[in-house]
Order: C-alpha cells, then sequence, then structure tokens
C-alpha cells in the first residue's frame, strides 16, 4: 500500500513503471519535491481544522478546509472535493503558513473553500490510476481532432481527475482560439467533463523537461513548482549583456535563473557610486564606464563615449573622490598607489622553481679535449700555484721544448706525411 501511494504522483519513467525508485529518469522525484519551508511549524495554537494547501498533477495548487480536523502532514495523499465527484492530491503546505500562500495568490480569508473529504484509500488510488493510464491516448486523438478542425493550437498534455469524470487539456496558442466546437467533440468522444486551460512556454518547457546551458536538469522541470515573471531590468540589474540567444532559455523566453541573484546584485549596487557622477582631477576628468558589482569596483574613462585611459579604482576610492570634489579640491590621480607595486600577500610559488624542475637532467657528453686547451680545473690549478713549474708547456711558451719531454724534430715530420699519403706508381698504356 505505502509503494502504491508513493508512486501516484512520481513522474519517474512510465515504461518501467518503477515511480520514484527509477534510477534512469532524471525525474524521479515529484515536481515541487523543494516545498517551502515551514518556519510557522513550531508556533503555539494551531488550529486543526485550518487550510490546507494541495498539489495535482502539473503543479496545478488548491486550497482546502480541513472541518473533519483529520490529522494530516507535508506527503499525504487525500481525496478532496471536485465539480462533480472528488479528485486525488497530495498535501504540500500546512499550518499558519498556508494563509501567506493564499494571500500571494489572491484568495481571501473569507472566500468559501472546498473541503477534505479523507486520506486517500486503495480503491481511490487504483481507481485514480486506471484514469491516469489513459492519458497519453487521450492526448494523441485530442491532437489529431484539433489538426481535423483546423484550429491553431496544441494539446500539450491532458489531466484526469481523480473519479475519471473530468479531464483537463492543458493548450499551447499564440492566438486567440474558438475551441467551443472542439469541447463538444471532445464531450462527444470521451464521455467526460471538459476543460480547457492555456498554459505557458515555461509549463510546456516543464512539461518536456531536458538539459540547461548550465549542464544540470531544467529548473521548471525538476524542483520549480510555481512561476514568476522574468523581466528585462533583471539582466540589466546584474549588468549581463543584452544577447537574446544567451539570454533566453529553451522555452524561448528569458532564464528563470535571472531572478535568482537579483536581490544580492540590488543590495551590492547601492554599495557603488551613481553613473552620472564624475571625478575631476588636476589633469582631466573622468566618467563613468563599467562597474563590476561584486568586486566593489569601478572603471572611470576619459572620454564619456569610448574607452580611453581607463582606470579601475575601489568604490570606496571613488566616494573620497567625490567627496573632495564636492569641496572643491581636485586630485592628483585617481588610484596615486597604482605605481607602486603593493607586496602580495601569497608567494610566487611557480616563480621560485622551474617547471621542469621535476624532469630528469640529461647526462651532458663530455666534449673531446683539442691540442693544446686546458680545463677549467687546471687553469684553477695554475692560478692557486702560479710560482711552480708546470710540465705541459703554456700556450706562450708551445715552441719550448719541456724538461721531461724531447720536441718533435722537422724531419720525423716530413717523413710521416710522405708515408701516409705515399702515392700509388702510374701505369702505363
Amino acid at each position: 500500500m505505502e509503494e502504491k501511494e508513493r508512486g501516484v504522483f512520481s513522474s519517474g519513467c512510465p515504461g518501467c513503471r518503477r515511480g520514484g525508485a527509477c534510477t534512469g529518469c532524471a525525474r524521479r522525484e515529484p515536481r515541487g519535491k523543494l516545498f517551502a519551508t515551514d518556519w510557522l511549524a513550531d508556533l503555539p495554537g494551531k488550529d486543526p481544522k485550518g487550510v490546507v494547501e494541495v498539489m495535482f498533477k502539473n503543479t496545478r495548487v488548491g486550497f482546502y478546509s480541513n472541518p473533519a480536523a483529520i490529522p494530516l502532514k507535508i506527503g499525504d495523499i487525500v481525496a478532496v472535493e471536485a465539480a462533480p465527484g472528488h479528485d486525488i492530491g497530495r498535501v504540500t503546505m500546512i499550518g499558519p503558513l498556508v494563509a501567506v500562500q493564499m494571500k500571494k495568490a489572491g484568495i481571501k480569508p473569507a472566500a468559501e473553500l472546498k473541503k477534505i473529504f479523507r486520506i486517500a484509500r486503495p480503491s481511490d488510488i487504483e481507481k485514480f490510476e486506471e484514469a491516469r493510464a489513459r492519458e497519453h491516448s487521450t492526448m494523441i486523438k485530442a491532437r489529431s481532432i484539433a489538426e481535423e478542425l483546423g484550429l491553431a493550437m496544441k494539446i500539450g498534455d491532458v489531466e484526469y481527475q481523480g473519479d475519471g469524470g473530468k479531464a483537463i487539456f492543458y493548450y499551447i496558442a499564440d492566438e486567440r482560439v474558438d475551441f467551443r466546437k472542439l469541447i463538444r467533440v471532445l464531450a462527444d468522444t470521451f464521455k467526460v467533463r471538459i476543460e480547457m486551460k492555456q498554459i505557458g512556454a515555461r509549463q510546456e518547457a516543464g512539461r518536456i523537461g531536458g538539459i540547461g546551458p548550465c549542464g544540470r536538469p531544467l529548473c521548471c522541470s525538476s524542483w520549480m513548482s510555481k512561476f514568476v515573471s522574468v523581466g528585462t531590468g533583471s539582466a540589466r540589474l546584474q549588468d549581463l549583456s543584452m544577447n537574446p540567444q544567451k539570454l533566453a532559455g529553451q522555452c524561448a523566453k528569458l532564464k528563470c535563473c535571472l531572478n535568482f541573484e537579483v536581490d544580492a546584485y540590488a543590495e551590492a549596487q547601492k554599495q557603488l557610486p551613481q553613473k552620472d557622477v564624475t571625478l575631476e582631477t588636476k589633469e582631466c576628468t573622468y566618467y563613468y564606464f563599467k562597474p563590476d558589482i561584486l568586486a566593489r569596483t569601478v572603471t572611470y574613462s576619459t572620454d564619456r563615449n569610448i574607452p580611453a585611459n581607463l582606470v579601475t579604482i575601489p568604490a570606496a576610492r571613488a566616494f573620497e573622490i567625490i567627496a573632495l570634489n564636492r569641496q572643491g579640491i581636485k586630485v592628483d590621480s585617481l588610484n596615486p598607489a597604482a605605481d607602486e607595486n603593493p607586496s602580495s600577500e601569497y608567494g610566487d610559488i611557480i616563480g621560485q622553481d622551474s617547471l621542469t624542475r621535476f624532469d630528469k637532467n640529461r647526462k651532458k657528453k663530455k666534449k673531446k679535449k683539442k691540442p693544446g686547451e686546458t680545463s677549467d680545473i687546471q687553469d684553477q690549478d695554475r692560478a692557486a700555484r702560479p710560482n711552480q713549474r708546470q710540465n705541459r708547456p703554456s700556450v706562450e711558451n708551445k715552441g719550448e721544448p719541456s724538461a721531461d719531454r724531447q720536441p718533435r724534430q722537422p724531419q720525423d715530420r716530413v717523413q710521416k706525411f710522405r708515408k701516409r699519403n705515399k702515392q700509388k706508381p702510374r701505369q702505363e698504356n
């Protein structure tokens, strides 16, 4: 029973039927698993009959009252009131935090809400699974009917009610579509009540899924359950290039992640000087060129329109110069400490040793000494003992004979040369 309840709202692979235990599907957990943290859970005086938030397929959310004071917790599968019949959903939020979510959704506290009947029984879950099994075939057939009627729309998904008496058709269309005839044909074909609900490109991308440019599964298909409008102001605030190819996601809309860091950039930008303020020096005037918001630095240029003589200074230095300019004082330069070489906090490890210090040293071949050359050691020995007589003649007294060695006679050299280059006698023809 517990395994069957876990697989009711799981978005795992439909082929393996393993639900949340499927290891081959990127969406093995139900979308919206990162629910809002109930930071009001520890407050005393909870109302057991309070309002409960329930989520259905495709992140459809509803608020229901609990008149029977059923003890519920997040993750319970419940049967709720529908029009007509009942529907099956999962509890996603309880307690005082639900009132905050109702206020965001624009629902008044005095509004009449539908009721929670009971925690889902095995028979309710079996009936709901039978209805879910018909969703894919119903979607394929509904697409062919819409194409035959010539409607410029795409039916993206179908959601059956828990008791199978109603079906919600989610469609995408660029323009307004008159689908009154389509509703009549669908009601006669499937014998259920029909409800048409238009969804946007973000909801369609979340239903299909995919991999984003960051290399991770799309946020809209993995954990996001509510979509907030994204404007170009978020990109401008973060000083991003206004390139639609880089800012757009797979849904051809602005990426949802542009809203994730907007608050941090807005807070950091308050600590930077304004763009229309110039810095006056004794040489020239510097204009605001480009900021580095997270590094708290600003780049200034001597020309208002083009980058010229760019100087990057900390925001604290910029505020200091602005305060001096207001007093009528012009500084010598924006960053006087730039010419000095500040001592680095970290040592240059690469500069201390060679990159090839781990390579094996190749053995150098010993050069053959030419006659008359002396080694460095012999030269050092001679310099240390200049008064001692060398047995080997130096360069200066090369022609003089040594005491132990007799010089060669010129005749011996001539005879040796003739003997080596002896010519053969010519043969007469």
